[in-house]
């Protein structure tokens, strides 16, 4: 479910004295409940991610003709990515995360992990449209137990990124997020751990 701005903007997380040239677009309630301890395998769900297991079919053409425009056009060339064209955010933690844990490696998708904690991570991409960050944190709901969030915050690069992200917006909304966020959570339900409590 899409949330307000304020749903992330209001909480205390530490990626907003990182991010204070980046703008939030997108704030989504994740279908995955559980209890104070289940963030890491949230974590870990995600960094397994791939947009070529998404369930849409439309959205998985979406991403493929992403990528392959992005190599035709030169879009992700190395030498536009995180520490290239432009550095990672790693450069500006503070001394308590930047001595903590980055988070995971990513198998297929091309994120990079900025800093984990007991209850947020942090995750970024670039290429030569944007910087983007992915922040997913864990939050109380209001039966007792907890669910994930997830925030998208952008840095176009020039006229170029924000033409991108205006072009994109609908497929974003319409398109690719909804059945993402089917997706997670059958991934999250399939992969819940067993609870004897429940017999």
């Amino acid at each position: 479910m899409k949330l307000p701005d304020e749903a992330h903007t209001s909480r205390p997380w530490r990626i907003h004295e990182l991010t204070p040239d980046f703008r939030l677009y997108d704030v989504w309630a994740l279908p995955t409940p559980g209890g104070r301890d289940d963030f890491s395998r949230l974590v870990r769900q995600f960094a397994a991610g791939d947009t070529a297991r998404n369930p849409s079919r439309v959205a998985r053409a979406l991403f493929a003709i992403r990528w392959k425009l992005g190599s035709l056009l030169g879009w992700d060339d190395r030498d536009s990515g995180v520490g290239c064209r432009v550095p990672s955010l790693r450069d500006r933690l503070p001394a308590d995360l930047r001595e903590g844990p980055s988070g995971p490696e990513f198998e297929t998708l091309p994120f990079r992990s900025v800093y984990v904690t007991d209850n947020e991570w942090a995750a970024e991409i670039a290429n030569r449209t944007v910087h983007g960050v992915m922040h997913i944190g864990w939050v109380a709901d209001d039966v007792g137990g907890y669910r994930g969030q997830m925030a998208v915050l952008v840095k176009p690069n020039g006229g170029v990124g924000s033409a991108y992200m205006a072009l994109i917006a609908p497929f974003r909304h319409m398109v690719v997020y909804p059945p993402l966020m089917r997706a997670i959570g059958q991934e999250w339900q399939a992969h819940k751990p067993y609870d004897s409590r429940a017999e």
